[in-house]
């Protein structure tokens, strides 16, 4: 591997849309061919700069990697956020939640190839991301305020763990996105049709909220 000079941060629009179009460009390379595949002269070609920009402004093209990670889980973060489900009441907001992240992985099928090369590499990145945790902690309290207002409601049970009830509601998305195409072969409809997708929704909506009833 080429040896990474020191990184600096962009500090005008010029360089800070030039480091943009590179993180673009990382994530559609590193999507499409993991890390290990993922070639920097690649990423700098589509991006439209040079190998030089790309380790001052990143580092390694490992470094890249992790920042492409923390990227798109931070854009997903923002999403769930905008999400407000503190203001609705806890079925509603269990339900929002739950809507919300099999849509977003359905939208963002880059984000599940990351995921599926991070865990091959038994997240030997994404272990060195503070950001990343710091992200979780809002939202698992949050969880545990939508799950605590719904058990003093009456409308979910007592006891429930936060982070059991989270990997949860993102599993039965993303294993559902995640092996879309090997599925819709098997059972011979097209999963990510919106049908299926709605059908989909529907049923998970329906089986969280049935495991959350008292």
């Amino acid at each position: 591997m080429d040896a990474a000079p020191p990184r600096t941060v962009p500090r005008s629009p010029r360089a800070e849309a030039t480091r943009q179009r590179i993180l673009d460009a990382a994530l559609a390379e590193f999507a499409a061919r993991g890390l290990a595949g993922a070639r920097v002269d690649d990423i700098a070609l589509r991006s439209g700069a040079n190998k030089r920009m790309l380790y001052a402004y990143f580092g390694s093209k490992e470094d890249l990697w992790l920042t492409v990670l923390e990227t798109a889980y931070e854009a997903k973060r923002a999403e769930e956020r905008a999400l407000h489900v503190g203001d609705l009441p806890p079925a509603d907001a269990m339900a929002r939640l739950v809507r919300f992240n099999l849509r977003y992985t359905a939208r963002h099928p880059e984000f599940v190839s990351l995921l599926n090369q991070e865990n091959i590499h038994r997240a030997a990145y994404l272990s060195r991301s503070e950001r990343v945790r710091a992200m979780y902690s809002p939202l698992l309290g949050t969880l545990s305020d939508v799950l605590a207002r719904g058990a003093a409601a009456g409308v979910f049970r007592q006891g429930v763990d936060p982070m059991q009830a989270y990997v949860t509601i993102v599993a039965i998305g993303h294993f559902y996105v995640a092996n879309m195409h090997t599925l819709s072969t098997i059972f011979g409809t097209e999963l990510g049709a919106e049908p299926a997708l709605e059908a989909r929704e529907a049923h998970c909506v329906e089986v969280v909220l049935g495991w959350l009833r008292p």
